[in-house]
């Protein structure tokens, strides 16, 4: 059976080889997908829902378990998640929960979809919408082999620049639609490739639903200069067929919804390289501050190289006969007015708006060695990758015990919940923390109808002196002075958690500081944060 595959394989043309390669990439992404599902929440983290915007949140999303990200605002998935569960657009409640229900409303395709695959059901839309980054992902690379057969380790790179790339693996991270965005494009170019244009503008046009950007994609649909007229005015017919359905749409929310539907977002564009210029400007002053765990940076930097080799390749062998070129050359246009909301960051959106370009460059580079180190720049932020696709970080802590005394009633579980005065659960390897902004506190559910015995264990790090005491539902525990940049590890045993709720609370006696070019004030921090459950107490007569 092997042989006989591994013949079929060089009958094609492949590398047996290289396609063991390109099986070890896809192996990866679907065990890294597996790292994103949390029981009872499902993929729901990949959404990025944040704390602060719980209760402008659609009702019937509350009703759900899914995870939300403490003291955080979130990112965009949260707003087009909502508008999944009423592509309509005509839940009144929409208005209040999305942050521009008018500008998101307008990227239609995907919340629409979610809702198709969901069969209308809240629980089964989110996930559905956050599971079709991931379908997207397979189906992508399934696709791209039109270009790169796994023939070759020079096939290999450009295969792999693209589906590791920074801007696929964000797409897939925050559940946004980059990565099915750019899924249709390349569709429309194979459709293109195989005579079949009027299928491709068809393509086309559902993409500018997707994402208005999209619709640069609709550059492949234009002719080689050495044609008539009437290739021409075909190309004028089906381009103005590609922006028709989001007309249509736009015209359909200022109906419905009012606002500015035709708004270009604030902040997305500015003068030519004005945003860039910035942008490579912060990043060149923070190198100095790059750590392991502030490589936010190098990432930035891998970006700017990437893109900017891509551009010059685009711009300086100009195909006009090739359809990604001109794909390719409409988004390197793009770049060049992209403002400070897609650079800001660490890397920042500009990795995956520009994913098309990318994939044009790939496509287009001249096969040898020397283009290699090329086409190594031009791919760089695939070194990015393991961070950009980092596994959860949890929920902050860790319980252990006897299922009958971690679990009560109703499978209810003995939980810990941090507040707003913690910043995100932050983790790197096997340790997780969260800082501190000042006093903070932190809740523990107890679900028995019995007190409990716990062991509380912790690490402490703060950057400068400070005292810092522990509470217990009023009663301290716990206390210690500790100097500039110092860490402990406590063990406390014996705290007992009555049934229901109690508070842990930490205060310390010095002001919140900022640490190197981090913004966020931050006191202290708390590491490795473990509660052992050791045994219950009998009730009271």
């Amino acid at each position: 059976m092997i042989r006989r595959w591994q013949q079929a394989l060089r009958d094609r043309g492949y590398d047996n080889w290289v396609v063991l390669g390109y099986s070890a990439i896809v192996v990866l992404f679907l065990w890294t997908l597996a790292q994103f599902y949390i029981p009872g929440k499902g993929l729901s983290y990949l959404i990025v829902f944040g704390a602060r915007q719980e209760e402008a949140r659609l009702s019937k999303i509350r009703k759900l378990d899914y995870f939300v990200t403490k003291g955080s605002d979130g990112y965009d998935a949260q707003y087009y998640v909502q508008i999944a569960m009423d592509p309509s657009l005509q839940n009144q409640a929409l208005r209040r929960a999305v942050d521009s229900l008018p500008y998101r409303g307008r990227r239609i395709l995907f919340a629409a979809t979610a809702y198709a695959f969901g069969l209308g059901q809240p629980a089964w839309i989110m996930q559905a919408f956050a599971l079709q980054n991931a379908v997207t992902w397979f189906l992508l690379a399934l696709l791209l082999l039109h270009w790169f057969p796994p023939r070759s380790w020079d096939y290999f790179l450009r295969w792999t620049g693209i589906m590791l790339s920074f801007g696929i693996c964000l797409s897939f991270r925050n559940a946004l639609f980059d990565g099915p965005s750019l899924l249709l494009i390349a569709f429309g170019v194979y459709l293109l490739d195989k005579g079949r244009p009027w299928w491709a503008t068809a393509v086309l046009a559902l993409g500018g639903l997707g994402k208005e950007t999209n619709l640069l994609g609709s550059a492949a649909l234009l002719p080689k200069f050495s044609e008539g007229g009437r290739a021409w005015g075909l190309a004028v017919g089906r381009g103005l067929l590609t922006v028709t359905p989001l007309a249509l749409w736009i015209l359909y929310i200022d109906l419905m919804v009012g606002g500015k539907a035709g708004d270009l977002g604030a902040r997305n564009f500015d003068l030519p390289f004005t945003a860039y210029g910035r942008k490579l400007g912060e990043v060149i002053d923070s190198l100095p501050d790059l750590s392991a765990d502030h490589a936010g940076p190098l990432w930035s930097l891998l970006m700017l190289v990437a893109l900017t080799v891509q551009f010059l390749h685009l711009v300086l062998r100009p195909q006009w006969a090739q359809a990604w070129w001109r794909i390719g050359i409409s988004y390197a246009v793009l770049m060049i007015f992209l403002g400070d909301a897609v650079w800001e960051g660490y890397p920042g959106a500009a990795a995956r708006v520009l994913l098309p370009m990318q994939v044009a460059f790939n496509v287009l580079v001249p096969a040898g060695r020397a283009w290699w180190l090329v086409l190594v720049l031009g791919n760089l932020t695939m070194l990015a990758a393991p961070a950009a696709l980092e596994s959860p970080t949890g929920e902050g802590y860790v319980v252990r015990g006897p299922d009958t005394l971690v679990y009560g009633a109703n499978h209810q579980k003995l939980r810990i919940e941090f507040t707003d005065a913690w910043y995100p659960v932050e983790r790197r390897h096997n340790d997780y923390w969260c800082w501190s902004a000042g006093n903070a506190t932190l809740a523990a559910h107890n679900p028995q109808p019995v007190p409990l015995v716990v062991r509380l264990r912790f690490t402490l790090n703060v950057n400068a002196p400070r005292t810092v005491r522990l509470l217990l539902n009023g009663s301290r525990v716990w206390a210690t002075e500790l100097g500039e940049h110092s860490s402990l590890n406590v063990v406390l045993n014996e705290l007992i958690l009555p049934p229901g709720s109690n508070t842990l609370d930490f205060s310390t006696d010095t002001p919140s500081s900022r640490i190197g070019t981090d913004p966020r004030l931050l006191a202290f921090r708390l590491q490795n944060l473990r509660m052992d459950v050791q045994r219950s107490l009998a009730a009271a007569p």
